[in-house]
């Protein structure tokens, strides 16, 4: 490991281990212990760690499993993941509400690299991320392993530094991952996402800049666009039979997040794969998704 890299593990190692709320803990063992001996390790990530507040949110996570045969009681369940990763679940505990992904550890290291050309892992965990259940030290080690790639891997597919302020370029490298996924989000949202913490990005900038120059990401932005924005379509289709309520939380995310007043029908909540795609039209030429 190079000396850039160590000191971003180590910026890396230490915002993961950063305290949360023990509700959020709760939620994390209560997850890891729905998949039992494959769970690994689970992130807390997203907007409510952004607040720092939990009620009227829904949480987001991370479950890292060892492989996903053993993850799952069904084996459609285990080829679902590993063809278009991640799965997606709902999930209720101590009355607040969630959704966590699955990735194997094979899986989420190689998805935070510049191997991948997909921004959906890298976008995320350049972001803050806490490491808020493990399975053992090894796991925890991995985790570390597999977050440190991810910032590097956002600040060289953005390109060079030049002229603009640090801030800046974490401002247009997240703006790029926006771009290369269906985002319900409004416009400036990926500017926001620095501004609630831009003493923790001035901090990664160096180090992270540094580990970007031996990296050189897999695609373009015009081939991130489209391989991301069709991978987007796929895991809403796979999500209608994988996530509980997922048409009513597609509805909720998209009038929180753009403003709408999206309404769904009976037939609608009966058939999920269906709404998504019969919203889906609508949305595009609203710009409610980008």
């Amino acid at each position: 490991m190079t000396a850039d890299m160590s000191e971003l593990r180590s910026l890396v190692a230490e915002e993961l281990s950063l305290p949360v709320d023990r509700q959020v803990m709760a939620m994390a063992a209560a997850v890891a212990a729905k998949h039992g001996e494959a769970s690994r390790a689970v992130l807390f990530y997203g907007s409510c760690l952004r607040q720092k507040r939990l009620e009227g949110l829904m949480l987001d996570f991370y479950l890292i499993v060892s492989d996903y045969r053993s993850a799952y009681p069904k084996r459609w369940l285990a080829v679902a993941n590993a063809l278009i990763p991640p799965n997606v679940f709902y999930f209720e505990h101590d009355g607040l509400a969630a959704k966590y992904a699955i990735l194997s550890e094979a899986d989420f290291h190689r998805l935070n690299g510049p191997e991948t050309s997909n921004v959906s892992v890298w976008a995320r965990f350049a972001q803050p991320s806490r490491l808020v259940w493990i399975a053992d030290e090894q796991a925890r080690e991995r985790a570390v392993d597999a977050v440190s790639r991810a910032a590097p891997t956002l600040l060289a597919a953005a390109g060079p530094l030049g002229a603009e302020a640090p801030l800046d370029l974490w401002r247009r490298a997240f703006a790029l991952t926006y771009s290369a996924e269906l985002r319900a989000e409004r416009t400036g949202r990926a500017a926001s996402v620095v501004d609630l913490e831009p003493q923790r990005y001035d901090r990664f900038t160096g180090p992270a800049l540094a580990a970007a120059k031996a990296v050189r990401p897999a695609g373009t932005w015009t081939w991130r666009r489209i391989e991301g924005k069709g991978l987007s379509v796929l895991r809403l289709a796979k999500a209608s039979f994988t996530f509980s309520g997922g048409a009513d939380y597609i509805a909720w995310k998209i009038n929180r997040h753009a403003g709408t007043k999206i309404e769904l029908k009976p037939w609608q909540r009966r058939h999920p794969l269906l709404a998504a795609l019969s919203l889906l039209p609508r949305l595009l030429r609203s710009g409610a998704v980008r």
